[in-house]
């Protein structure tokens, strides 16, 4: 409640992809699809892992931790702007968009936080095996991931609060498909706008490039450690094992960077939605598809689980 003393707008209007009319429809078929094939991808990720007692290891426990942090997140984005697709009415409360930034950045954040114990997991793996059972225990695996959650729930309330303890004087038109930092920042009014704006900016950089650089790091080590294996086929089997993570990492990253690393400059309203859609919808879509096709052990646990069953039902 104290937060509404500090605005005089009591709802947005998101202009998301109204500057596209003619492919609305479009957009949307094509968004339902990829964010059907996202929740139904990491939903059979998450019933393969519970139900194969193999896949019961910390890796894949990160990687189910991580699915759900990838439904989640497009859960608070993507219903909203395929419903806006479709409507003439795209207002939206203060208060809904405030939950909807504390919730897409807490999910953000709890992913990126996730993949960088995920890289820490390889780590210990090929660097050090013999303590693997005792480094990556079960309680220390509960605990990598409940602060995972925690961090990325503090990342979601930091941003949230301090982008709406600003004063937004009109006009109340967001130009995206969602409330987002940038184009909130354009509304509001004030001394501290770009004192707010700066900082928020700096601490999604730090915990973003912090994360990055300790998978950098772990990575650094793991590839030191498998080019002292002598056979090839030890080291293939070696690098085998991270493929997978180290794609969804450079997909991660490599979107993010674009968003938050861009340099200042005159850009369309129309290249800032589009450019939203990739870390929104194009990178949660990609995610399932790589961990299914590039990771041969969870690949193959699939196909035991789930074509088997359909099979014995066929027949």
């Amino acid at each position: 409640m104290l937060w509404l003393n500090h605005t005089s707008t009591s709802d947005f209007i998101l202009i998301g992809f109204s500057d596209f009319p003619h492919l609305r429809l479009l957009f949307f078929l094509l968004f339902l699809l990829m964010y059907l094939f996202t929740l139904l991808g990491n939903l059979l990720i998450m019933a393969t892992i519970r139900s194969e007692r193999s896949l019961h290891t910390p890796m894949y426990l990160f990687l189910c931790a991580l699915s759900i942090s990838e439904i989640l997140y497009t859960v608070a984005i993507i219903p909203r702007m395929l419903a806006d697709l479709l409507s003439a009415h795209r207002s939206i409360a203060w208060a809904a968009c405030a939950s909807q930034m504390f919730f897409s950045f807490t999910f953000g954040f709890t992913h990126s936080f996730l993949l960088t114990v995920m890289g820490y997991d390889r780590y210990v793996a090929i660097c050090h095996p013999l303590r693997y059972s005792v480094l990556m225990s079960p309680g220390v695996c509960a605990c990598l991931v409940a602060w995972s959650w925690v961090g990325g729930s503090v990342m979601g309330l930091v941003v949230t609060a301090a982008i709406f303890h600003l004063t937004f004087c009109g006009p109340n038109e967001v130009h995206h498909f969602f409330c987002h930092v940038p184009p909130l920042v354009k509304l509001a009014c004030g001394d501290n706008v770009s004192t707010v704006a700066l900082g928020v900016g700096l601490v999604c950089i730090t915990a973003l490039l912090g994360c990055c650089l300790l998978i950098l790091l772990s990575y650094a080590s793991i590839v030191a450690t498998v080019l002292r294996i002598p056979s090839a086929e030890g080291r293939h089997k070696a690098f085998s094992t991270c493929v997978s993570h180290l794609t969804v990492v450079v997909v991660h990253y490599g979107f993010a960077s674009v968003i938050y690393l861009k340099p200042k400059g005159p850009q369309s309203l129309e290249g800032d939605t589009l450019m939203g859609v990739t870390y929104t919808v194009i990178t949660p879509f990609l995610s399932p598809i790589i961990f299914s096709l590039r990771n041969k052990e969870l690949k193959n646990a699939m196909k035991k689980t789930f074509l088997s069953k359909l099979f014995l039902q066929s027949s």
